[in-house]
């Protein structure tokens, strides 16, 4: 049934946002099915309701268990929670209701892929207020799967193409974010990323590693993180024989990977990795008043379990209105798809 191909398990996302309808336009397309097996975790009938706005001719196998899933192109496997009401439902809205089918999506696709019935899971936009709202306190999907999957050691990879970052800290405030940028941590985050590579076939990576100050501190005139916390790490990941280089100012390093010097970045903070992903990944069309393009992947490292994400959020704003660009979350499956062979 599975052609050896390996079971991709999709969590719907909020369904009050474009989760579900990103996920029926990217199963709507037959080079997916050409390198996996994917199955849509989440609600039958907002599934249904998807199909519906952007009249795609799709069947649903309702299941509720994998087994039952066909895997045929034309039929989308939908393992459903039935936890959506539809009567309730409301496109572009915060809600507890959408926030708990999101929440619970993840957990089952978790739940799944912890059991060994699907080989990687990838996730669908979630709305952090939404998710709050229901009782479920996580600030995003990470902290989610690190605690269901009780793992400590993690970090987030973003990738638009040849260009990944990893970060040594994502979701604090930028003054807690300089007070984690300390050896031990740097150094983990370096072998995260030196890993990550390898198991999308990179044999040698060339790892990046960003200064935390402007000029990388400039030897000490803007700041000691560099040399007390940062060329300590970077020294002792190359005792490992792990190919890191650094650390390079941030304002260049960017510029250097796209260019191909280095396979992968190591930032300090959220959005000095963010940024430079989104100026590439996210295209905006003035004239047309919308985006080309949103493009990218988010990857959650040092879990027991592959996951990966879309780089974007729920859009309320274009939710409801079939407009959305399933691009990023074929990218996402794409990456889940290598993750599982090396």
């Amino acid at each position: 049934m599975t052609e050896k191909k390996p079971i991709i398990g999709i969590s719907m996302g909020d369904p009050s946002g474009i989760g579900p309808e990103i996920a029926v336009k990217a199963l709507a397309r037959k080079e997916v099915y050409a390198i996996c097996n994917p199955l849509i975790v989440g609600d039958a009938n907002a599934i249904k309701d998807a199909l519906r706005m952007t009249s795609l001719d799709l069947k649903i196998n309702s299941i509720s268990e994998v087994g039952k899933a066909l895997f045929q192109f034309g039929t989308l496997d939908v393992y459903d929670l039935k936890n959506v009401n539809m009567a309730e439902l409301q496109y572009g809205k915060v809600s507890a209701m959408s926030g708990n089918a999101a929440f619970e999506a993840i957990r089952k696709v978790i739940e799944l892929a912890q059991k060994h019935e699907i080989d990687a899971t990838v996730t669908g936009p979630i709305n952090k207020e939404s998710i709050n709202l229901a009782g479920h306190h996580y600030s995003g999907h990470t902290e989610i799967y690190a605690h269901y999957t009780h793992t400590e050691d993690y970090t987030m990879m973003l990738a638009h193409e040849n260009l990944r970052v990893v970060h040594v800290s994502t979701h604090v405030s930028l003054k807690e974010a300089c007070e984690r940028v300390k050896k031990d941590r740097v150094l983990k985050v370096i072998k995260l990323a030196w890993e990550a590579c390898r198991k999308i076939g990179i044999a040698d990576p060339r790892i990046g590693v960003a200064g935390l100050n402007p000029h990388a501190g400039e030897s000490g005139m803007f700041g000691r993180e560099e040399i007390d916390e940062i060329v300590p790490a970077i020294e002792a990941a190359k005792a490992l024989k792990i190919n890191a280089d650094g650390p390079v100012p941030p304002d260049s390093l960017f510029s250097k990977a796209k260019g191909g010097l280095y396979d992968i970045v190591v930032a300090m903070y959220h959005d000095q990795g963010h940024i430079p992903l989104k100026v590439v990944g996210f295209n905006w069309n003035e004239e047309k008043q919308k985006w080309d393009s949103i493009s990218g992947v988010n990857i959650t490292l040092g879990l027991p379990i592959i996951r990966s994400s879309v780089d974007h959020g729920t859009a309320f704003g274009k939710a409801g209105k079939g407009t959305a660009s399933e691009l990023s979350l074929v990218h996402a499956i794409e990456y889940a798809v290598k993750m599982t062979l090396n």
